[in-house]
């Protein structure tokens, strides 16, 4: 038997047992080629939008951050000065603590798999009883009857996984054990999350001033919002995000795995790291793209619906409707994304070919029921959650507590602060774990496509693995 190769890496199949199963299809390497480039041309153009929209029209919103007087002075005089300079400075200074939080909450769970995931089962469950709890107090009886229900399937839910947790655990550990040794990964999940945070920078900038330019005032009269001036402006910040965590995701799979089959190339600047972003940035760079693309026109839609909802614009049952319809197909849409570009990292597979590729490979092994016990998400969750929550106080204490936003012509600038606080503090933190949720994923594909590999290279990992594996999905064997 030919042996398979992986990046680059001669695989013996003869020694796995899974590839004497008729059904059992196993990814090959790809030729060396630029994968979907139109969408490679697509993100690329992207980037250069929001750079190009801060230059034109984040002229004013400059000025006032680099004290340009006269800028200030014509701007009181015209009546237009809002005095956001402020709201810059809070940015910078969450954004900078919520990248330190995120290291730490990275090594609190590379300490405690096994107490996160059942902390993190308890809390989604609690937050629905919570939810009812609240809807109740406050007279919404239908929203409540709809948290309770939904807080009895969590609890059945919680009961029927809960012997699941170690095969969780051990899947934890060993994609935490893989970005260990490979530290690497955390160097370039912060500079993802820096790069994240200068999109987001150079985006307000340029979206500030296309509002102000579309409302002199600084206030859009009612009923003359421009929705489709709101839709391309959330829609290049959300296909940026998208763009930067996929490329991330695909980075970190195929370092583990070369970590998984060629453990040898550890190390914290190894080849595998560097493979692995020159891959990513070139010929899989399109195929990253095209599945951003699809969740960041979905994403774009559902604030588009939620704007028109909370101005009024749409009935409001309709509007909650669109959002709802809107909301399931992103997350199935995310849900396929996270395993296809898992494949795109190991074998280079275009976005189509690899999403087929690798449902068709746990369809085979009888693994559908693995993949929909995603466990680990709640880990990923609770910590963001966590990190978001403590910086939006962190941002409500600068507001009450310094100067930063004394001049702040907005009211209730405290609690914009807190939002603004928590949505960068959610979006950072999750950018920064996703490394791990791409090595948990990518583990479970090789879990599937090469134990032997595994078991040859970390026994100790494959016979916890296994064993978990067996206790938690005796009919998968």
């Amino acid at each position: 038997m030919q042996p398979v190769v992986v990046q680059g890496t001669a695989i013996d199949t003869s020694a796995d047992s899974a590839s004497h199963d008729p059904n059992f299809v196993r990814g090959e390497v790809q030729p060396k080629q630029c994968r979907d480039p139109f969408f490679a041309l697509l993100g690329v153009a992207n980037f250069i939008a929001v750079a190009v929209i801060a230059i034109i029209f984040g002229r004013g919103t400059i000025d006032s951050l680099i004290g340009d007087d006269e800028a200030v002075e014509k701007d009181i005089e015209e009546g237009t000065d809002v005095k956001l300079g402020g709201f810059f400075v809070l940015l910078g200074i969450v954004g900078g603590i919520s990248v330190v939080v995120s290291g730490l909450m990275f090594l609190i769970m590379m300490a405690i798999p096994t107490i996160l995931i059942k902390l993190s089962l308890i809390a989604v469950v609690a937050i629905t009883g919570l939810a009812a709890v609240v809807s109740f107090i406050y007279g919404q009886l239908i929203l409540g009857i709809v948290n309770l229900v939904f807080f009895a399937i969590g609890m059945c839910y919680a009961r029927a996984v809960w012997n699941r947790i170690p095969f969780a655990s051990a899947n934890l550990k060993t994609a935490c054990t893989s970005i260990k040794q490979n530290c690497g990964c955390i160097i370039l999940s912060f500079l993802f999350v820096i790069l994240s945070f200068a999109l987001t920078f150079v985006w307000a900038i340029g979206t500030m001033g296309v509002f102000e330019k579309s409302c002199p005032d600084g206030v859009c009269d009612e009923g003359k919002q421009n929705y489709g001036l709101y839709f391309v402006m959330v829609f290049i910040l959300f296909f940026g995000h998208q763009i930067i965590q996929n490329t991330l995701h695909v980075c970190i799979a195929g370092v583990v795995g070369s970590w998984w089959l060629e453990p040898e190339k550890n190390g914290c600047c190894g080849s595998s790291i560097l493979g692995g972003v020159t891959r990513a940035l070139t010929t899989s760079f399109g195929s990253i793209c095209f599945g951003s693309l699809i969740v960041a026109i979905i994403q774009a839609l559902r604030a588009l619906a939620n704007e028109a909802r909370s101005n009024g614009d749409v009935n409001p049952i309709l509007g909650c409707l669109v959002e709802c319809i809107l909301s399931c197909i992103e997350g199935i849409v995310e849900y396929f994304n996270k395993w296809a570009f898992i494949y795109v990292g190991l074998y280079g597979y275009g976005y189509m070919e690899a999403g087929k590729n690798v449902i068709t490979l746990f369809k085979n092994r009888g693994w559908d029921t693995i993949i929909a016990d995603d466990l680990v998400s709640n880990v990923f969750f609770l910590l963001s959650l966590v990190t978001g929550l403590l910086m939006g106080g962190i941002g409500y204490a600068i507001a009450i507590g310094t100067d930063v936003l004394k001049d702040a012509d907005v009211p209730s600038k405290e609690w914009i602060s807190f939002g603004i606080s928590l949505v960068l503090g959610l979006l950072l933190c999750s950018i920064f774990l996703s490394s791990v949720s791409s090595a948990v994923n990518a583990v479970i594909v090789l879990f599937a496509e090469a134990p032997s590999e595994f078991e040859s290279n970390y026994p100790e990992l494959s016979t916890e693995m296994r064993a978990a594996w067996i206790g938690a999905y005796p009919d998968a064997m």
